[in-house]
């Protein structure tokens, strides 16, 4: 799977695209120029982002801290920073 990203100075950027409150989690493929992510966890107290750092951090190899969603905390569609890689 091709996972669309541009690059920094620190790391990559990728977009994604949540789905809170699935039966499953897990990496579901690209939409809409995406990385489409399934969450087992509700959007509240922040439970839904975690997981998504936490699925990423295991797609990509990079520990937790080097993972930061920069856009769309609240939102289904989000801009996350991973540094320390220059590819996906």
């Amino acid at each position: 799977m091709e996972i669309p990203f541009r690059k920094t100075k620190d790391g990559i950027i990728i977009e994604v695209k949540v789905e809170p409150r699935s039966s499953k989690k897990g990496i579901e493929g690209i939409m809409d120029n995406a990385l489409k992510v399934k969450l087992t966890a509700p959007p509240v107290d922040n439970e839904a982002n975690k997981q998504l750092i936490e699925i990423l951090s295991e797609l990509t190899g990079v520990r937790k801290s080097g993972i930061k969603i920069i856009k769309g905390l609240t939102s289904k569609k989000k801009t996350i920073e991973i540094r320390g890689i220059t590819e996906i």
